[in-house]
């Protein structure tokens, strides 16, 4: 188990590297950040001082040498547009991208896993219908177009819910989320939901025709306490793979939602930096929304290997 997570740690370190450069180089054919920061009627001597200034003369190589150098030690530079250093504003913008995704999550669990369940359990059952329609539903409906028919009809036509916004309200000093983040979390969490549903649906009925389940019943126990013992603990093996994956695409996946409900969060801050071409706060966004997946990633699959004891890396 040591051997394979010290792997695992090497190579997300090179996933991150590669990230880095894939990014850096990127943004260099989005074109020249200094025409969105200096007027129109500047002259040239002004353009190339403001380039000069950057950093922008100087060769991509170096200034990429420059940029992994600083971003070893957290350092990504300052913000073109808010003059603040990149990781401040990620960090101030990291609760609200963290409600969204707690409470996406959340929504997906309590409605996913028991649809899921009740579906393989009862296989062919109006409930099996309605788990796998609303799986599908869940797959196939773009967020986005759903978000805007939420706003439609539950903020527009009957105004129980907030359009645009997040509004939090404190409690013993605690910062909690109010009902402006039902309809964004309801939104983000409909994909994960539909996997959960199709996942757990297939667990169930894969584990109801194994021997043990068969044989546990010929013993003579009670169904609850096979289906509790056997059926769900089994069943929850896979879906732990699937939590922490989904986990980190709610993290850093909620870039449209966030812009439609104006949410103040790591979404909606990296579609502004990309139209106004921050260099710096693009780059930090997305190293820390790669390091978050990853480490995800690497913490799903070590629990993986302790929820199961027949799945050793050694």
């Amino acid at each position: 188990m040591k051997r394979y997570i010290i792997s695992r740690v090497v190579q997300a370190i090179g996933i991150l590297f590669g990230v880095l450069f894939i990014v850096f180089f990127m943004l260099q054919l989005t074109g020249d950040p200094v025409s969105l920061l200096i007027s129109r009627h500047a002259s040239p001597e002004e353009v190339e001082a403001l380039r000069d200034e950057l950093g922008f003369n100087r060769p991509i190589l170096v200034q990429f040498t420059s940029f992994i150098s600083r971003a070893v030690v957290g350092d990504f530079g300052k913000s073109l547009r808010h003059h603040q250093p990149a990781m401040d504003l990620i960090l101030e913008r990291l609760p609200a991208t963290m409600e969204l995704a707690v409470a996406a999550l959340l929504i997906s669990l309590v409605l996913g896993i028991p649809l899921g369940l009740i579906a393989g359990s009862n296989p062919g059952s109006f409930w099996d219908v309605l788990s796998r329609g609303t799986g599908l539903l869940g797959q196939t409906i773009p967020n986005f177009w759903l978000a805007l028919i939420l706003i439609l009809v539950f903020s527009v036509n009957l105004g129980w819910f907030p359009s645009f916004g997040r509004e939090t309200w404190t409690f013993m000093g605690l910062t909690l989320p109010t009902r402006s983040v039902f309809l964004p979390a309801f939104s983000l969490s409909l994909f994960t939901m539909g996997q959960l549903i199709r996942f757990t649906r297939s667990a169930v009925l894969e584990i109801r025709s194994e021997d043990y389940v068969r044989t546990a019943y010929s013993k003579g126990l009670a169904a609850h306490r096979v289906y509790i013992r056997h059926i769900l603990r089994n069943a929850s093996i896979p879906l732990i793979s699937i939590v922490g994956v989904q986990f980190g695409y709610l993290l850093s996946g909620s870039i449209y939602i966030e812009t439609i409900f104006s949410w103040p969060g790591l979404g909606n801050l990296l579609a502004e930096s990309i139209g106004n071409r921050d260099f710096a706060l693009v780059q930090a966004i997305a190293f820390f929304s790669s390091f978050v997946v990853v480490t995800l990633n690497l913490l799903t699959d070590i629990a993986y290997g302790l929820a199961d004891p027949r799945i050793r890396y050694e």
